[in-house]
């Protein structure tokens, strides 16, 4: 039989232990279980924690992301980056037409549905067709946002505020970077 002054390091170990593991379960935010929607309460977006399924999905794989975009792009698109403000394409109206995602071709915002936020990116108060986005929640940089991604290949654009102006209250901030812009065509 061990003496009691061996066996108390390691029951204190076990207390610590425990206690840090509960305070863990109480602090440390738990990821949603797969295939959940969660409504996010400032944008009143519906948030997925798996993209939606659709029969013209878009998968590449890594090498073949890289060999369609330029490194710019996959940055953002892929690895959910950002470009600095004020430094990327599309801050400027360009006329009639839409942006589309650089990755997969599908229309996401209409022209006039732009407008000036003064955040350095292209901002807009809708998309071009709701199905063509989907949302899930952002909670890096010890923040929660909505984060906005594409439909059809799953890139991420940017992120979408309940700062934006009448009639929608939303602005999607979206990287300029990861948007080819298309004419209206006559």
């Amino acid at each position: 039989m061990k003496p009691m002054s061996a066996i108390w390091p390691v029951v204190g170990t076990l207390a610590i232990g425990a206690a840090v593991a509960g305070l863990m379960a109480r602090t440390t935010p738990t990821n949603p279980p797969m295939n959940e929607t969660i409504k996010d309460a400032a944008t009143g977006l519906m948030c997925q924690t798996t993209p939606p399924e659709r029969e013209d999905k878009v998968i590449l794989t890594d090498a073949e992301w890289k060999e369609k975009l330029t490194d710019e792009q996959y940055r953002i698109l892929r690895n959910h980056g950002t470009e600095a403000a004020f430094c990327g394409p599309n801050l400027e109206p360009k006329g009639e037409g839409h942006y589309e995602c650089v990755g997969c071709k599908l229309p996401l915002f209409g022209a006039t549905k732009k407008f000036e936020s003064g955040t350095g990116w292209p901002s807009y108060t809708e998309p071009y067709d709701q199905k063509n986005l989907w949302y899930r929640q952002d909670r890096s940089y010890g923040m929660t946002r909505v984060e906005v991604l594409c439909a059809r290949c799953d890139g991420h654009l940017g992120h979408v505020f309940p700062d934006g102006p009448p009639p929608s209250g939303l602005r999607y901030c979206i990287n300029g970077t990861v948007l080819n812009f298309i004419p209206k065509a006559d």
